[in-house]
């Protein structure tokens, strides 16, 4: 029996063990096998990590901007040097592959790397003799004490959507991390101190709803960043605009990917297997339905179904896994009855993902994987738009095929749609790829790219309900989220003229 390692908090620079008496399981998805033991924050310890946070704001945030860089330069090196130790921490946790965990840490670093140029990020714009005698310029300044929501799947590279730019911009930071996989949080937060963040720049509360209401209604935090399922987006973006705060908060998805008939059938069953299974379907840019686009399918399906059945579905520490286990045994539950309904609603069922064998899993690495949470890749054919199986995100491995007669179904497919975070399209027609990247109702948008994921300097977030608030993460979007802009006109008495003025300012 391997020993169960008690995870808690990190406050004002330190590890701060639980008080709140809470905790839930931490396990080894692979296994089965408890690791962990997460403390559950109550409304005490969140106010602490708060009060942390609110005493090193003001020092920190008349820190120069080039100073602030030199510690996230510091920061980055660390991560390059321990990139590997938080992949590995990510597949034990998370149950992803390891070259997978490795590719999160990276989309991660490359973000720090963006934050890293924030002198210039945060220049502000000048007008000399906007009036006569007057200059007017623009500055942006930091908000405050902010606060990041972030979920299982991504349990590095989500938060390092939040906190390089917020913390680079002089803010300082309260993360919340998903209790389903700690540890990697408070490993960076060791990096970040070791790196010359000073005590309570960064601070990391475990826990639930009660830590999450407690960030929401507190009125020291600023401002909350959010990624998950859209009801809990929804209530995150209302609770804290109820209570005064900037949030975004990014929701759920059901990303398609259109497939046109001139499309490269080999490079589209590539696509449609990495981005479906990738993660075991835990991503919320994974596709999850294929829009088949008039005899296309009768091309595509042969390939992708014997594709399909010799995935590799391995121990995530095994380098020749293609796809690892489902996170929880929950989500196993959830993922498994949507299996079942879809074959109740009349979709054609062509792979069984239930039936994988989890002792089969452990091949290579000498793991008993006979009690983890395994299931196998899943495909559903003659899909239709009235199925839950296509309306709702199932979050799993499970591919669900649609067929359309042609380009303008395809379309009105995806745009009738309630979600909107990513979308593809696979064609070799430039004409197609142009109409569909103009009108289609989703933010992110893949041409022959499976998965559209922007680069650090671009920014991430949807359309429709799969974003609540008005900017999206990381990026400039992310910059003018955890600043906010102040206009300062000036001018000097040698200008000013005599008398009272009664009228507005104008250009004279």
């Amino acid at each position: 029996m391997s020993q169960v390692t008690n995870i808690a908090h990190y406050i004002a620079g330190a590890h701060t063990a639980g008080t709140s008496g809470r905790s839930q399981p931490v396990t080894n998805p692979a296994t089965g096998q408890v690791t962990g033991s997460v403390a559950l924050a109550n409304v005490a310890e969140v106010d602490a990590a708060v009060a942390a946070a609110q005493a090193a704001f003001p020092k920190w945030a008349d820190t120069p901007p080039i100073r602030r860089a030199r510690i996230m330069f510091n920061f980055l090196q660390l991560l390059n040097e321990h990139k590997d130790e938080l992949a590995r921490m990510i597949t034990a946790e998370h149950g992803k592959v390891f070259t997978d965990a490795q590719g999160e840490v990276s989309r991660g670093i490359d973000i720090v790397e963006f934050a890293c140029g924030i002198p210039q990020l945060l220049k502000g714009d000048f007008t000399d003799q906007v009036s006569t005698g007057i200059d007017n310029w623009t500055l942006r300044q930091p908000l405050g004490v902010v606060a990041g929501i972030t979920p299982f799947n991504f349990p590095v590279m989500v938060p390092a959507w939040m906190f390089p730019v917020a913390i680079a911009a002089g803010n300082t930071f309260v993360l919340k991390p998903s209790p389903i996989d700690p540890s990697p949080s408070l490993f960076i937060a060791d990096l970040l101190k070791k790196a010359g963040l000073p005590d309570g720049v960064f601070n990391v509360v475990q826990g639930d709803k009660e830590a999450v209401d407690a960030l929401l209604v507190h009125p020291d935090v600023k401002a909350v960043s959010f990624v998950g399922s859209t009801p809990i987006a929804n209530y995150i973006y209302e609770t804290g605009a109820h209570h005064g705060k900037r949030v975004q908060a990014l929701g759920g998805a059901k990303n398609h990917m259109v497939v046109m008939p001139d499309a490269d059938v080999d490079q589209v069953v590539d696509a449609l297997i990495g981005a479906g299974y990738g993660s075991a379907g835990e991503r919320c840019m994974a596709i999850s339905v294929a829009v088949l686009v008039g005899d296309v399918a009768d091309k595509v399906i042969p390939k992708l179904l014997e594709r399909t059945k010799t995935l590799k579905v391995l121990n995530g520490t095994n380098l020749a896994a293609e796809m690892g286990p489902i996170v929880t045994q929950a989500a196993h539950k959830r993922i498994s009855g949507y299996i079942d309904l879809g074959v109740q609603e009349g979709a054609k069922l062509l792979a069984d993902g239930r039936g994988f064998d989890g002792k089969q899993a452990g091949e290579g690495c000498g793991t008993d994987t006979s009690g983890g949470f395994w299931l196998g890749g899943t495909l559903f054919d003659h899909v239709t738009p009235e199925m839950r199986i296509y309306k709702e995100e199932i979050f799993g491995p499970v591919l669900a095929c649609v067929r359309v007669p042609d380009f303008a179904k395809a379309l009105q497919l995806i745009n009738d749609h309630e979600f909107g975070n990513g979308v593809a399209c696979f064609t070799r027609d430039g004409n197609v790829a142009r109409e569909f990247s103009r009108r289609v109702q989703v933010g992110m948008v893949g041409i022959n790219v499976p998965i559209p994921v922007p680069m650090a300097w671009h920014g991430f977030g949807g359309w429709k309900k799969s974003l609540f608030g008005d900017m999206h993460a990381y990026g400039e979007e992310g910059l003018r989220f955890y600043t906010k802009q102040k206009s300062i006109m000036q001018r000097w008495p040698e200008s000013i003229g005599k008398g009272a003025e009664f009228v507005m300012p104008t250009a004279k």
